[in-house]
């Protein structure tokens, strides 16, 4: 699979089926991020592969009202950062751009090797922070739910998902994001 038809193949699916996860697999996948372009090449990114079946049930109670879908989920990686850790040029902060790069390569990998790997905003940082340890000056990005998509659409998911999960969800329009030679406001 090449890397358009990785993009053109992820989707952000809610139905699941187990999956076994493998050091290799978390390895494949870190290397992934770990080859990545960063500001001055900092490498700001931190991730927690969660897997372990207690660890992922705790989990679980951080994830927001809509998310239970993710509790069927093989893992989770906590996306973790700092400010500190990347490029600060004026007023230009980098590091949440350098680790949503590396992200996206996990991602793209994920997909290449037949996973789904769901990025979410419905969780508790808070939460997330207690059950894994991560200190309060590092910021929890986001998380990513790692699973097996299942074409057995999910019974807990709502109208709107199970829409998203038969058809992709509608992109804008190429010309409602792409300026030439000028930024010009689009109405």
């Amino acid at each position: 699979m090449d890397v358009k038809e990785a993009i053109k193949k992820r989707r952000a699916y809610r139905s699941f089926l187990p999956v076994e996860i493998t050091k290799d697999m978390i390895n494949d996948l870190a290397e992934c991020a770990q080859l990545t372009a960063s500001c001055f090449n900092n490498q700001p990114w931190r991730y927690v592969f969660v897997y372990d079946p207690d660890v992922l049930k705790k989990m679980h109670e951080a994830l927001s009202p809509g998310n239970e879908w993710a509790q069927k989920a093989s893992m989770i990686i906590a996306v973790l950062g700092r400010k500190e850790d990347d490029c600060v040029i004026r007023d230009r902060i980098y590091y949440q751009f350098d680790i949503g790069m590396a992200t996206s390569a996990m991602i793209l990998r994920a997909t290449e090797m037949g996973l789904v790997a769901h990025p979410i905003a419905g969780y508790s940082p808070k939460k997330t922070r207690e059950i894994l340890g991560v200190p309060d000056n590092i910021d929890v990005i986001t998380l990513v739910i790692v699973g097996k998509h299942s074409d057995k659409i999910d019974p807990i998911l709502s109208e709107k998902n199970v829409e998203a999960e038969k058809e992709r969800p509608e992109r804008k329009a190429i010309d409602e994001f792409v300026y030439i030679n000028r930024y010009i406001e689009k109405r």
